[in-house]
């Protein structure tokens, strides 16, 4: 994948529903958490786990599963589950690769997945990550979520502050336009 300023890319973001989407969410978690942060296989042991649980016990109306792609090679992805409290979902397993950041997508992703908890109908979405992960706190401070705990941990093989972010939901009415405030 080449990002020439002569050269137009094309970034289009889709269901999670092709053979292989699944398979590449794990292997590239997995692969990209070890290259850039010397993570172990327990932690593309944690993705297969949150993967599997989706791809067999999902429910379509109230869960679902994107795939970023540029010219059409999968680059970065973001599942939304539902959460273990009524009216709360999760945001999960969100990643782009290094060859793809700097363009937005990691954005796009988090706003679809937003844009699909308001639809079906959720009142607040949380998501767990670790401190060191700082653009993708940059993506969802921006998308207007707020850090609500932390906790140091010995996961993957290393120290670790995990953090759990919050973001409400505004509830709209039909026919209501969304204020764009965070909440």
């Amino acid at each position: 994948m080449t990002h020439g300023c002569q050269q137009r890319i094309e970034i289009t973001v889709r269901p999670a529903d092709r053979p292989g989407d699944l398979g590449w969410v794990v292997t590239a978690h997995g692969e990209t958490y070890a290259q850039q942060f010397g993570w172990n296989s327990d932690f593309e042991a944690l993705v297969a786990t949150i993967v599997g649980d989706y791809a067999t016990d999902h429910d379509p109306s109230r869960e679902a599963a994107w795939i970023a792609e540029v010219d059409g090679e999968r680059v970065g992805c973001v599942f939304l589950v539902a959460g273990d409290e009524p009216g709360t979902a999760r945001l999960r397993v969100l990643l782009v690769t290094p060859a793809a950041r700097g363009l937005g997508i990691g954005t796009r992703l988090v706003e679809q997945c937003l844009a699909f908890a308001r639809q079906v109908g959720y009142r607040q979405v949380v998501l767990w990550t670790n401190d060191l992960l700082v653009s993708a706190r940059r993506i969802y401070q921006a998308a207007g979520f707020t850090l609500v705990d932390e906790q140091p941990h010995h996961s993957f093989g290393h120290d670790l502050v995990g953090q759990t972010w919050s973001l409400p939901l505004p509830q709209h009415r039909q026919g209501g336009a969304a204020d764009g405030s965070a909440g």
